[in-house]
């Protein structure tokens, strides 16, 4: 099964942190002028999740979503979340830890196209 998010051990390892702290969490890629591109990381309950929004998958047992429009251009990478040393986005919860998440990605090969198409 293809994956259109996944993440690094390192970002699994501080979600596990944050969970253990906030509860259940929710991820939503930013595409806003805030905070960049960066993937959010909310309490669940914290972010009201539009019509708009498309979940794409999940991350350490996190739903993770992308506004549609933004999900139009990225639908052909998968999307690698990662966590970095530094200040990310001001209302994502990692930031206090000294830690960011960060999004990298990758093209999706022809046949991973294909196979998302027939889901």
């Amino acid at each position: 099964m293809v994956e259109r998010v996944l993440a690094t051990a390192e970002a699994l390892g501080l979600i596990e942190k944050l969970k253990a702290k906030h509860g259940p969490l929710i991820f939503h890629q930013s595409g806003g002028c805030c905070d960049g591109s960066s993937p959010m990381c909310y309490p669940e309950g914290d972010l009201l999740i539009g019509d708009l929004d498309v979940k794409i998958g999940e991350i350490g047992g996190c739903p993770f979503y992308i506004h549609h429009r933004q999900y139009d251009y990225w639908k052909h990478t998968q999307l690698i979340i990662d966590v970095v040393d530094g200040r990310g986005g001001m209302f994502s919860l990692e930031g206090v830890e000294g830690k960011r998440f960060l999004t990298r990605s990758r093209a999706f090969t022809t046949e991973e196209n294909e196979a998302l198409r027939a889901n």
